[in-house]
This record gives C-alpha cells, structure tokens and sequence, in this order.
C-alpha cells in the first residue's frame, strides 16, 4: 500500500499566523494536499498537526482514509512531525508520499506519477523534478529508518540530496507550483 502524510504542524512565523487555515478559493490552504492525496487514490492519509491543531483539524474536511496525528514536539522542527507521521503509518504501508500543506498546486496528478514509477522501479526514493525545482517525493520503507534519525527543522531533502543513488527523478515539464510562505503569496497562487 501507498500512503501519504500531509505536514500542516507549523507555526507559520514567516507568514505571521496559522497559514494552514488560509482560505484559498472555497477552502483552507491544507485541503488543497489532503484533496490531492484523497484524489490520488492513496491507501491512506495521516495529517500530522501541531500549532493550532484542534482549529486546523475542525477545518479540515477528511475522507475515510485519513486520520489526524498530533505532534506534541512541532517546535523542535519538521523531522519531528515527518516521524510522527511515519510512526502513525499502517503496518502494510510500502511506501509514503510527503506532501505539504502550504503547496496548494500539487495534484492528484502529481502524487499519481510519482507512485506510477515507485510501482515500475521499486526505488528506495521517487521525487517529482519540476523544470525549476524538486517537488514532493515518496519514500520508501526502505528509507524510513534513515528519516526517523533527521532532526531540526529539516525534511528528507536532505537526506535526498546527501544520497542522490536512491533517488529516481519523474520529470514534469512545468514550472513548480508556488508555495504559501508570506501573505502576498496566496495572491500569486
């Protein structure tokens, strides 16, 4: 089985507030992964959420494959909340995509290219490469153990960029979709 986490634990300091819970259109800024991954097909979906928890999860609209997992220590870094979330994991997961909740524009689409070559390849990690960037990745139990020892405000890019021969890359000929970081952002989305 395939799974996806959702990291929406931030504080969102850079924004000035809980951006998690932004409106965007009809709906708050992290629906935009959990629909993604729901849309995907994914086994599951564990939303792992820290500051502002209990406003995040009453905006959030969750299908049946998702559950919410609280990371009591969000302010020690991403690592913590990216364990929390494969620490939450089903025992039959294979394999988890990382999505985030501040990447309004990640598709369905996207999280089905990148378990498209995890079902072809079997390799360790499969990243999306946009034209400008690297997008979201799928990780797989293989490299769990080595996730669960990051610390700080780091994610697996890291340990993507430390270890590039486990990495297969599905190329996407577009420019990556913005992030939500500061306010004017949600203008340019």
């Amino acid at each position: 089985m395939i799974s996806a986490i959702v990291l929406a634990a931030g504080e969102g300091t850079r924004f000035g507030g809980t951006k998690q819970l932004q409106p965007v259109q009809d709906k708050p800024l992290v629906q935009y992964a959990v629909d993604a991954a729901a849309q995907a097909g994914v086994g599951e979906i564990v939303v792992v959420l820290g500051h502002d928890a209990e406003r995040v999860r009453g905006a959030l609209a969750l299908p049946v494959t998702a559950r919410i997992v609280v990371n009591e220590r969000y302010t020690e870094g991403q690592a913590t909340s990216l364990a929390a979330g494969l620490e939450a994991l089903d025992d039959a997961s294979d394999a988890v995509v990382v999505l985030l909740a501040d990447q309004p524009g990640i598709t369905a689409e996207h999280v089905r290219a990148l378990a498209r070559m995890y079902a072809m390849r079997r390799t360790p990690v499969v990243r999306l490469r946009f034209r400008d960037a690297p997008g979201p990745a799928l990780l797989s139990r293989e490299v769990w153990p080595e996730v669960l020892a990051l610390q700080g405000d780091t994610g697996a890019r890291m340990l993507l960029d430390a270890h590039p021969e486990l990495v297969e890359e599905v190329h996407v000929d577009e420019d990556a979709p913005a992030d939500v970081d500061l306010p004017e952002d949600l203008h340019r989305i």
